[in-house]
């Protein structure tokens, strides 16, 4: 009987801890989350991967602090290529590069142009820009309960008239 309270008490327990929300600290990205997705996106177009820069990942921790109190997207201004993202809760490295993958569909590479919007299509660029070797990303959570997400890039990308690979 009593075996049988503790595995049912066990049971319970492993089911609580599977339909409990994510928490936005068991949710952080570490570097090989951003490192994948990035490379990932890169080897679709055929570029080589991208590595962690400690130097990058330090200046968008600063950053990224500096935005804890009201999660304002706005960028850096830095001499690093930067890409941002934000979310309810919850954002981690696979969504946020997700998101500006999604904006290949905005790119037409004949033209080198982002299809109804200049810059729609900015972060996918950035992402797979060919001559960017290395990256360093931060997260920090808002007093607002928002995510701030931010990538940054060296050799930072976009040029104009130039393509990104």
């Amino acid at each position: 009987m009593a075996f049988a309270n503790v595995l049912s008490s066990l049971c319970l327990l492993a089911l609580t801890l599977v339909l409990a929300p994510i928490s936005p600290i068991e949710a952080k990205s570490y570097p090989k989350n951003y490192i994948a997705a990035h490379n990932a996106i890169r080897a679709e177009v055929g570029i080589e991967p991208l590595h962690w820069n400690a130097t990058l990942a330090a200046y968008a921790q600063n950053y990224a602090n500096t935005k804890i109190a009201t999660c304002q997207m706005e960028h850096s201004g830095g001499p690093y290529g930067e890409n941002l993202a934000e979310g309810y809760e919850v954002m981690t490295a696979e969504t946020a590069v997700s998101l500006w993958a999604d904006e290949k569909k905005h790119y037409d590479y004949n033209s080198n142009t982002c299809v109804n919007d200049s810059s729609h299509c900015l972060h996918y660029t950035q992402l797979v820009w060919r001559n960017t070797k290395s990256i360093g990303c931060a997260q920090v959570k808002c007093q607002n309960n928002w995510v701030f997400l931010i990538c940054n890039y060296y050799p930072p990308g976009n040029y104009i008239g130039q393509h990104p690979y």
